[in-house]
């Protein structure tokens, strides 16, 4: 049994925006992306428990190809990603209101 893809993974407002469940599954889809590309980094070579370890310092990672470039550009112009000249997408860390 294959995996299904929603229906509709892009949807739109009437006035032409991206809607609210697009841009979260976009963001959930990049931060999947990013955890993978760090753990992998951190699984190489000379990080393991018998030596220095450390974390990984990968910050942004090429976004996911299931969204168009103006989803993207979307979460940015919300301030929820930053997108770098390179076409690399970084996250900006939300303050919670307490």
């Amino acid at each position: 049994m294959e995996p299904r893809e929603p229906a509709n993974l892009i949807e739109r407002n009437p006035d032409g925006t991206f809607t609210k469940e697009t841009l979260t599954r976009a963001m959930k889809a990049l931060k999947k992306r990013l955890k993978v590309t760090r753990l992998d980094d951190e699984s190489q070579m000379g990080r393991d428990p018998m030596s220095r370890g450390g974390q990984s310092g990968i910050v942004g990672v090429q976004p996911p190809t299931q969204y168009p470039a103006e989803v993207w550009q979307a979460l940015e112009a919300k301030g929820r990603v930053r997108i770098d000249r390179h076409g690399l997408v970084e996250i900006i860390e939300q303050i919670s209101n307490p």
